[in-house]
């Protein structure tokens, strides 16, 4: 199948390694031009240079903390001033802290919408005019099961990924005749460095080997194992691509069978 994405413009959020980076050279690999970002300088040159080895020189990328409204604006400008326009936007960000919904404090909640909600929003702010301008474009979301069924200890991300897949619905049934697609995902048990993470905190209290603990989180799967980055980047470059042209306002489960609900 092909994509027809050879030289469309994407800017991918968060994508210096996990879930981020397997949509970035997705999008490359089908001959589309990448810019990435990560909060982690080092980390972001790494990847830049691994890319540029398999991709050329369509890849480029800056450190960037997507919670800093102002660098973030002036990042996806940069991005254009580069590509010449940004037809794909994908947002991301890195899961907010786990937590029980009975402690939660007010600075959490302050901390985790700058992150999860208001990142995406503005970013989505910054390049829509674009699109609609040029009557193409594809926003995409990375969110998460939490917007199908709350996760236990996970209330930021029971609150806000929700609160962001309201505001791509409504967003997308604005502007889907400028020829803007807006969809989203729903991450669920992928190899990230967030999966570890949350993982290796079960495995501590449990007194647990850590690669046990994720064995274990992909064998209650339906596919019983959990997902690559890989897999994930498959999905959002067939979401960017003109034979996706008639789906919007999606949120597509990509959970490996794990949602219990129809729809």
């Amino acid at each position: 199948m092909n994509l027809n994405l050879t030289d469309r413009a994407a800017a991918v959020l968060a994508s210096s390694a996990g879930i981020g980076r397997g949509i970035a050279a997705a999008l490359a690999a089908e001959g589309a031009r990448v810019a990435i970002s990560g909060r982690d300088p080092k980390r972001i040159e790494h990847t830049v240079a691994e890319m540029r080895e398999q991709f050329g020189d369509r890849v480029f990328g800056e450190a960037l903390d997507v919670t800093d409204g102002p660098a973030l604006e002036a990042y996806l400008h940069r991005v254009r001033e580069r590509f010449g326009a940004v037809d794909i936007l994908v947002t991301n960000a890195g899961g907010p802290p786990p937590g029980p919904a009975a402690d939660l404090s007010l600075e959490a909640l302050d901390a985790a919408c700058e992150l999860t909600l208001k990142s995406a929003v503005r970013a989505i702010r910054t390049v829509l005019p674009w699109m609609r301008a040029r009557k193409w474009g594809r926003i995409i979301a990375v969110t998460s099961s939490s917007v199908r069924e709350p996760i236990p200890n996970l209330v930021l991300s029971n609150i806000f990924r929700p609160a962001l897949t309201g505001y791509l619905k409504t967003l997308a049934g604005e502007v889907a005749r400028d020829g803007v697609l807006v969809n989203s995902v729903c991450t669920g048990a992928f190899d990230t460095d967030r999966m570890r993470s949350l993982c290796q905190a079960r495995a501590d209290a449990a007194g647990m080997p850590l690669e046990a603990v994720l064995r274990q989180a992909g064998e209650v799967l339906p596919v019983g194992r959990i997902g690559s980055p890989a897999e994930f980047g498959a999905l959002v470059a067939f979401l960017a691509s003109d034979q996706a042209a008639f789906l919007t306002g999606a949120a597509i489960p990509l959970d490996g069978g794990a949602s219990h609900g129809l729809f």
